[in-house]
């Protein structure tokens, strides 16, 4: 019976990764937005400066405006380096609060009444952002309500302006709202980087548990293949050697089950060394003297093209498996055998195991026999290939194992039918 052609794995779709949105990430852009603004809005603010600066107290304006300036200066390379950009954005919230403060005792006559705003009014939202980003969400709401206050009482006196109740009132509503919009989407931009932040964590926590589960199962296969393949088939073996040709038989298979649990320790489930096909082929043909029965051996000429190493551990060990079962189960009559490697598509191989034995049929095997669904189908499987069993009683078997599982193959190459 000829085995059926499989479809062909579609491969996926590759997209270039991007780097999700994070809490670092906000915070570095946000400080670095931060030092923008300061820098523009302090240029905005200098010929205001430079004409104000003649009736403000020497020292005061001198030590206001290089500490705000450095301030400024300093959220940018920190945001430039991202270190440290808490710790200055909340030097220049500070400066910012202490300046405006400071404004009516800095001026040299607080009777003489300020042509324009006070200098500092330009900086407002770029101190209230600062202290969002420097401070917790209460002190951040509490800075960007009192800093508006403050500059509203200093636009009633002479040296911020002498302004009407009506016009302070105005400004100091202007600069809250403005303040107050900048904070509330300084938090919901926080608090969404959080939570997705947090999702993440979540999401690599999970995949981490589902890799120890799959690394687990994978393990747990390789040992019942191995239990099976090299333990009990030898156990079996052994115990039916009765002409010196058998027993020959099963001192290698115990040299060869010693030699496979000897392996086995030494590789790992997620192996990433790659193995040439030239190998594949003196594999297995190791596999076929190993049997002591008359197989016939068909390859393709080697080439030049690699395989996964735990694929090819897979196939051959699959292969030596289809082997075992032929040899103990295809009849004490004359059976051909055969073993065929082909060379499939741009990168995948095809390995056929056969004979024109007894047979058996492939769904009445017991779920606790181990030779076929785990020596065979399963180990294949986790290596990322396909094993396709085809038999009926009186018509041979052949096992067909494939790499990638999404070859699509011809029919069998000879004996069943």
């Amino acid at each position: 019976m000829a085995a059926e052609p499989l479809p062909a794995l579609t491969p996926p779709t590759t997209r270039s990764a991007r780097n999700p949105i994070s809490r670092a990430l906000f915070d570095k852009v946000l400080g670095r937005v931060i030092a923008l603004a300061g820098l523009i809005f302090g240029l905005q603010a200098l010929p205001t400066t430079m004409a104000q600066i003649e009736v403000m107290q020497v020292a005061w304006a001198w030590l206001i405006g290089l500490g705000m300036l450095g301030a400024i200066v300093a959220v940018g390379v920190a945001s430039v380096v991202v270190r440290g950009v808490e710790t200055t954005c909340a030097i220049l919230a500070v400066s910012y609060l202490v300046a405006i403060v400071t404004w009516p005792l800095a001026v040299v006559d607080p009777d003489q009444v300020l042509a324009g705003v006070p200098w500092l009014w330009y900086l407002c939202t770029v101190a209230t952002a600062a202290a969002a980003y420097a401070f917790s969400a209460w002190i951040a709401i509490g800075y960007s309500v009192v800093v508006p206050l403050v500059y509203g009482a200093i636009r009633l006196t002479p040296s911020g302006g002498g302004e009407s109740l009506t016009r302070a009132a105005l400004d100091s509503t202007y600069a809250i709202l403005l303040g107050g919009a900048v904070l509330v989407l300084v938090l919901i931009l926080r608090q969404a980087s959080a939570a997705v932040d947090a999702a993440q964590a979540t999401a690599v926590a999970r995949y981490s548990g589902a890799i120890r589960e799959h690394a687990t199962e994978l393990e747990r296969v390789q040992v019942d293949a191995i239990v099976h393949d090299s333990v009990l088939t030898t156990f079996i073996q052994a115990a039916r050697a009765y002409t010196p040709a058998e027993q020959v038989l099963a001192t290698t298979m115990a040299r060869n089950a010693m030699a496979h649990l000897t392996s086995a320790a030494a590789t790992t489930p997620f192996d990433e060394s790659t193995t040439t096909l030239g190998v594949l082929r003196r594999r297995l043909s190791d596999a076929v003297d190993a049997t002591g029965v008359a197989v016939e051996l068909r390859v393709d000429d080697a080439d030049d093209r690699v395989l996964p190493t735990t694929a090819v551990e897979a196939i051959v060990s699959a292969a030596a498996q289809a082997l075992v079962n032929s040899s103990q189960h295809a009849g004490p009559g004359p059976v051909r055998r055969w073993v065929a490697l082909e060379r499939t598509g741009d990168a995948g191989v095809l390995v056929e195991v056969g004979d024109d034995g007894a047979g058996f049929d492939p769904g009445a095997v017991p779920v606790e026999r181990l030779g076929v669904r785990v020596s065979i189908i399963e180990r294949v499987a986790n290596a990322g290939g396909r094993a396709c069993i085809d038999s009926r009683p009186g018509a041979g078997t052949v096992v067909r194992v494939m790499w990638p599982a999404g070859l699509v193959v011809g029919p069998a190459r000879g004996g069943a039918s």
